[in-house]
């Protein structure tokens, strides 16, 4: 297949990969557009449509969707000038359909950009065989002989498996301009993480969604599948989450420590509507925060410095600063970050438009 890859493009033709999240939430599609020259930015680059019948977000007898670009990449696989283009999705009557939570999102970044917000996000996967057991772990249900304290950051085929996919993917990422600022193994064997950011704004739920898409593309090279489901293997083992660092101007201002505590305070007033919308797979999402692998229990909310057992998360350094951030380690690996971005934003510092949240 390299051969046909390698084949000269004329001039005036440029590879366009549309990209957006389908039906489900966490799943995404992409198809192939031909350009006569490289589109750098998302308004240069035209709008589509799709049928999204296909993808259940339309139905049979009104199935046009419309593809919004709303953010463009280089394209790690084809290579300059070849591009890939993340989209929004809308109805034909111009409304965003329902797994569009970028719009959401986007305003709040907008309606407070005087905050000049910034996210760190830190995406943990777990890679599959193809046939849906772990990677490398022992076929017919067995479990890998490793303990957990071993593979976190581990070396050795012994306790990791997949480097291979994880190095494929970092330089996938850096290669199509993501804010991407690392990766590691996880505790789980066969489990890795990824972090997108900081980065101001809608920026870091746009890189963390193309990063999904490069991940999975690399996944289809080395044969492997991968799942952000938040308890893939069993309560028996740890789960997949995706912590959110949070941060605002008045935060990282001298004496931001007290405005950290009342965010924290609003968020535990609206913790169980936060966890509704904290991944699509709720019971999953149960499951993993279960009180135990460093995780607090999923109806209970709680907060500490340097606790990776409670709700929020607040690092040492950023109270005897007295300014900073804190961490949000309840979303689950399968959340969508534009939903809970938007959700950080409107819960700490207002809907956009002004007002009280519900």
């Amino acid at each position: 297949m390299d051969k046909y890859l390698r084949l000269p493009m004329p001039c005036n033709k440029v590879l366009a990969t549309y990209v957006w999240i389908d039906g489900s939430g966490i799943h995404l599609r992409n198809k192939d557009r031909i350009l006569s020259c490289t589109p750098y930015a998302a308004d240069a680059a035209p709008g589509w449509s799709f049928d999204g019948s296909s993808t259940g977000q339309a139905s049979t007898d009104n199935s046009d969707t419309v593809l919004k670009p709303c953010a463009v990449y280089r394209d790690p696989f084809r290579m300059e000038p070849h591009v890939l283009v993340l989209c929004e999705v809308y109805r034909g009557d111009g409304k965003p359909v329902p797994t569009n939570h970028r719009k959401f999102c986007n305003d709040l970044c907008e309606f407070h950009k005087a905050e000049e917000p910034w996210f760190g996000l830190e995406q943990e996967y777990t890679m599959l065989d193809v046939d849906g057991w772990g990677l490398g772990w022992p076929k017919g249900g067995g479990f890998p002989a490793v303990q957990y304290e071993f593979s976190y950051c581990g070396i050795g085929a012994k306790y990791a498996a997949g480097r291979d996919v994880s190095e494929a993917h970092a330089k996938s990422c850096l290669y199509a301009g993501c804010d991407f600022e690392g990766t590691n193994a996880e505790v789980m064997y066969a489990c890795w993480e990824f972090q997108i950011g900081t980065t101001i704004g809608i920026k870091a739920a746009d890189d963390l969604w193309m990063a999904r898409y490069i991940m999975n593309r690399v996944g289809e090279d080395y044969g492997v599948d991968i799942t952000y489901h938040p308890k893939p293997m069993g309560p028996k083992h740890p789960g997949i989450g995706m912590h959110h660092n949070f941060s605002t101007k008045k935060m990282r201002s001298d004496g931001g420590y007290k405005f950290i505590e009342e965010c924290v305070k609003k968020l535990e007033t609206n913790h169980m509507k936060h966890m509704k919308n904290y991944g699509i797979d709720e019971a999953g999402n149960r499951m993993r925060l279960s009180g135990k692998f460093e995780t607090a229990p999923f109806d209970k909310f709680s907060w500490g410095v340097a606790n990776r057992k409670s709700s929020i998360r607040i690092q040492r350094s950023v109270k005897e600063k007295g300014k900073g951030f804190f961490e949000d380690r309840r979303p689950a690996g399968d959340c969508d970050p534009y939903l809970v971005c938007g959700l950080l934003l409107e819960t700490c510092l207002g809907p956009a438009g002004g007002g009280k949240c519900k």
